[in-house]
């Protein structure tokens, strides 16, 4: 399949030109199933060498770099006791590649231990349950200790793996529903149902605080992702860059077309220079 990438300024992605990218389907990873099976979340480790995938039935599938699934592991719910009605809301792995994380519908982010090469003992090494339902997460470069998970209630947090214990770094009164750290994990943004994005610096005492508005985008901002720039998209099928003060850098507007649909996820490869924009059915880079 061909897919168009937009033009781009070299302020807003790092000098790349406009061109059109060949996508080749390569294989089919994880094959649909009879019934639904939603895949909720996946997302690659930081060495390339394992791939998690977890649908509606709340079970992670590991695969190799090669896509062949090497194992699988069924997710806990917060009560043990309790029925798995929860939805895994995300994943993230550790920057070692040992850890993963997985924040849940059931007010839970578990950690899971999962070793260095296939076969290695699996165990959850942390647990921080929260007083509502946990929507977003991930895990800073530079972080390797702190996970940052965004929950219903309107408040960012981080745990902490050595201590065992969560912490707030700041709190809206707007639904979180996607979180996102730059390249040099020093810093993350997180998207609010009011359409507003904040950013917190873990080190940076410049403006005298530690998160602030970065900017209210155009809709909720489902799809965000940080690399070069803040990439952002959601329900108005417009994709906007922004300058990490929150500038608009460039806006593409998808709404004339009728067969595009919202979009509701972004990822920028491991450069940054180049991002991957999900809707229904479709792919825009």
């Amino acid at each position: 399949n061909r897919y168009q990438r937009p033009p781009t300024t070299q302020r807003a992605l790092g000098g790349a030109a406009a061109a059109l990218m060949q996508i080749r389907h390569l294989r089919t990873i994880y094959a649909p199933q009879e019934t639904i099976a939603k895949v909720t979340a996946i997302c690659w480790s930081q060495n390339n060498r394992r791939l998690a995938i977890v649908t509606t039935d709340r079970v992670v599938h590991l695969c190799d770099e090669n896509g062949d699934r090497r194992d699988k592991f069924s997710t806990k719910p917060a009560d043990s006791k309790g029925a798995k009605t929860y939805v895994v809301r995300g994943m993230c792995w550790s920057p070692d590649s040992t850890k993963l994380a997985i924040a849940q519908s059931d007010n839970i982010v578990f950690v899971y231990k999962l070793g260095t090469e296939w076969g290695d003992k699996k165990s959850i090494c942390n647990k921080f349950p929260q007083s509502s339902s946990v929507t977003c997460i991930c895990w800073p470069e530079q972080r390797p200790n702190e996970i940052v998970f965004g929950l219903h209630e309107g408040k960012v947090k981080v745990g902490q793996l050595r201590s065992n214990k969560p912490a707030t770094l700041y709190a809206t009164d707007s639904y979180v529903v996607s979180c996102a750290a730059n390249r040099e994990g020093t810093a993350v943004i997180s998207g609010h149902i009011d359409h507003r994005i904040y950013r917190f610096a873990f080190d940076d005492a410049s403006r005298g605080v530690a998160h602030w508005e970065l900017c209210r985008h155009s809709c909720v901002p489902y799809a965000l992702s940080w690399g070069e720039a803040v990439c952002a998209a959601g329900t108005d099928q417009t994709v906007c860059f922004y300058d990490k003060d929150g500038s608009v850098l460039q806006r593409f507007d998808y709404s004339r077309d009728e067969t595009e649909k919202e979009f509701t996820c972004a990822a920028f490869n491991p450069s940054g220079e180049t991002v991957v924009v999900g809707s229904f059915k479709r792919f825009r880079i």
